[in-house]
C-alpha cells in the first residue's frame, strides 16, 4: 500500500472557488472525484450522510455496515476509504476548521461531541430520525449550488444547526458527556493530542492536569472505562497503523517517528493491543 494522499478542500472546489466549504449530492461527488474510493485522509472536517445504496466504510481500520440513514463524521487526519453500490445516494459536507472557529467565534468545531477526539465514534445511525437532518443537506446544496449573497454565511448557520441536530442524537450514545467530569475528560483528550507522539507516561498528563495520577485513573476508570495508560497507548497504536501503511518508512523509522528509540518496545507494545507484530500488520493492510 502507497502511502495515502493526504486531501485539502481546493481538491474539489473549483479554481475560481476557492473556499474552505464545499457541499454536493453524493453522487455527483461520486461522478467528478473518483479518487477518493481509495484509501486517503482529509485536513478538514467531513459530513457524509447516504439515503440510498449499500456498501461498506472503512474508517482507520474499522469497517461500518453502509445503508439509508448511516451518518458519518469524519475528522481531520483520519483514514477512510468505501466499496459502495452503484445505486448510492446521499449528501456530502467539507467544512475547513479555520472558516467555522472564525465565524462562530464563540465555539469551536472540534468541541461538538462527535468531533472531539479519536475515541469518538464516527457512525450515527439516524434509522427513522433521517427526516430531521435531511432538509439542512438539501438546503446546504441548493445554496452551495446556486450562490448568492452571503452564502457562506447561510452554510455555516445551515451546518451548526445541523451538527447541533446530530450532537442531539449523538450524544446519548456518549454517556460521558453530561458527567461532572467532563471537562477533565476533555483536557485530557486535548493534552493527548498535542503531546502523544513524545510524552507517554500517564504521570505526564496528570501534572499537566494538576491532579494526582490516582484521581485522573479513577475519572478515566469511571468514565471510558479504560485506564490512562491504556488511553495514551490506543492514542498511540492509532497513529502508528495509520503510519505503517506509508510503505516508504521502516517499522524502525515509524517507532522512531513516534517517540520510541527501544523499537522492540515499540513491538511489543503494538502487539499487546493489536494482537500482531507491526510488520504483521503492515502485510495485513497492503
Amino acid at each position: 500500500m502507497k502511502k495515502q494522499p493526504i486531501y485539502n478542500i481546493s481538491h474539489f472546489t473549483q479554481r475560481i472557488r476557492k473556499s474552505e466549504l464545499y457541499v454536493n449530492t453524493f453522487k455527483k461527488h461520486l461522478q467528478t472525484h473518483s479518487f477518493i474510493e481509495k484509501p486517503h485522509r482529509h485536513n478538514f472536517y467531513l459530513l457524509v450522510l447516504f439515503t440510498n445504496g449499500s456498501g461498506f466504510h472503512e474508517i482507520d481500520f474499522d469497517r461500518y455496515v453502509v445503508k439509508p440513514g448511516s451518518l458519518f463524521m469524519i475528522q481531520p487526519g483520519q483514514i477512510h476509504h468505501w466499496q459502495l453500490s452503484e445505486d448510492i445516494e446521499g449528501y456530502i459536507v467539507f467544512c475547513g476548521r479555520e472558516i467555522y472557529n472564525a465565524y462562530f467565534e464563540n465555539k469551536k468545531i472540534e468541541d461538538y461531541t462527535f468531533y472531539r477526539s479519536v475515541t469518538s465514534k464516527p457512525e450515527l445511525k439516524l434509522n427513522n430520525s433521517m427526516q430531521l437532518v435531511l432538509p439542512y443537506f438539501k438546503m446546504m446544496v441548493d445554496e452551495y449550488s446556486s450562490p448568492q449573497l452571503k452564502t457562506n454565511d447561510k452554510i455555516l448557520n445551515l451546518l451548526d444547526t445541523l451538527f447541533i441536530e446530530i450532537d442531539r442524537q449523538y450524544e446519548p450514545e456518549s454517556k460521558h458527556d453530561t458527567h461532572p467530569y467532563n471537562h477533565k475528560i476533555n483536557e485530557f483528550q486535548m493534552l493527548l493530542e498535542k503531546y502523544f507522539m513524545t510524552q507517554k507516561l500517564p504521570s505526564f498528563y496528570a501534572s499537566e492536569m494538576n491532579m494526582t495520577l490516582k484521581h485522573l485513573n479513577r475519572i478515566c476508570k469511571n468514565i471510558l472505562d479504560q485506564t490512562v495508560t491504556d488511553i495514551v497507548a490506543k492514542r498511540v497504536i492509532l497513529e502508528a497503523k495509520r503510519l505503517l501503511t506509508d510503505q516508504t518508512k521502516s517499522v524502525a523509522q515509524i517507532a522512531g517517528l513516534l517517540g520510541y528509540d527501544n523499537y522492540p518496545y515499540f513491538g511489543k507494545v503494538f502487539k499487546k493491543y493489536t494482537q500482531m507484530s507491526p510488520g504483521e500488520f503492515r502485510k495485513r493492510v497492503a
